[in-house]
């Protein structure tokens, strides 16, 4: 089974794939569009394209767990998601993901410059591990 993970931003939007038996997110990657039609055509295909038969996308709730303006955003493209699929989208809490890339980053020699083009698919990475994670301890 083949998961997508998705840190969905305003410019780049992260995307990571499970392996085959679900135990480890990889392959990250980057789609940068500002446009959400053209970032919603774009993920359609891709999903459409790799086979993807679940789609975990990034649920920004703020720290006090109340979901703020960024989280509905994310809700609406799930459901769009959804609609133009038929592919299941789960929305994972990703409260510190982008914090987390970041230090993952830094550790591995990065310079906060670089971290740009790769944070969000490394934050999609983490959303998409922490999702695998729980289904396996379920």
């Amino acid at each position: 089974m083949k998961i997508l993970g998705v840190d969905y931003g305003d410019a780049r939007t992260g995307l990571s794939v499970s392996d085959p038996t679900g135990l480890l997110a990889g392959s990250p990657s980057v789609i940068s569009e500002w446009n959400r039609d053209k970032l919603l055509e774009k993920l359609v295909a891709y999903i459409k394209d790799n086979k993807i038969e679940t789609v975990v996308l990034g649920y920004p709730k703020n720290m006090d767990g109340s979901v703020g303006p960024r989280a509905e955003k994310c809700a609406q493209l799930a459901e769009d998601i959804r609609e133009q699929t038929g592919v299941p989208v789960v929305l994972w809490d990703e409260r510190r993901t982008t914090v987390e890339a970041h230090q993952i980053l830094h550790q591995a020699g990065k310079k906060a410059k670089q971290h740009r083009k790769n944070v969000d698919a490394v934050a999609a990475t983490l959303i998409l591990q922490g999702y695998l994670d729980a289904q396996r301890l379920r």
